[in-house]
């Protein structure tokens, strides 16, 4: 069971990706008009005394805070797509069970992750702020570093060690 964890993991990511995209294609309304009232409780945009100059900062964080939502559906499915890839090849390595578990683990755990950081950027982002909701969910950008050395993990031991191969007869 130890070893199928990662690739539910991998899986899930892939799930959340295609699943925000279902809610796009659904009610795309819903999540824009949520960015739209939390831009209007934006205190530093509410400030903002032009009219003019205020409604094209409304605009321009409406788009920005839409992107955040478009990027976790991008990268939940493309990094969700290349974990399972990764952990597929990486349980044919040689090498000691610890170093796959230990690759495997870190390229599922941080391709999982990683996405969020861009989600809950545009859940919050257009109340906080765009770069304070970044620094507020920094953690799970930092998963990104996590499934990266855990791909380079895997590059080591398919390189230090064998691939681990099967006689395939013609029957």
């Amino acid at each position: 069971m130890i070893q199928k964890i990662p690739y539910a993991l991998a899986v899930l990511g892939m799930i959340g990706g295609v699943f925000i995209a279902i809610i796009f294609g659904v009610n795309e309304d819903f999540i824009k008009n949520k960015i739209s009232s939390g831009l209007e409780e934006n205190a530093s945009i509410m400030s903002i005394e032009d009219t003019a100059q205020k409604e094209s900062k409304l605009k321009s964080e409406a788009d920005k805070n839409w992107r955040y939502y478009q990027r976790y559906h991008f990268h939940a499915t493309a990094i969700g797509a290349m974990s399972l890839s990764a952990l597929i090849l990486v349980a044919f390595s040689g090498a000691p069970t610890t170093l796959v578990r230990a690759s495997s683990y870190m390229i599922s755990i941080g391709g999982l992750l990683y996405p969020f950081v861009w989600l809950f950027a545009g859940i919050f982002g257009p109340r906080m702020g765009r770069h304070e909701a970044k620094e507020a969910f920094a953690i799970f950008g930092y998963m990104g570093g996590v499934f990266l050395v855990g791909l380079i993990l895997l590059l080591f031991l398919i390189v230090k060690y064998p691939l681990k191969t099967t006689n395939m007869q013609n029957s």
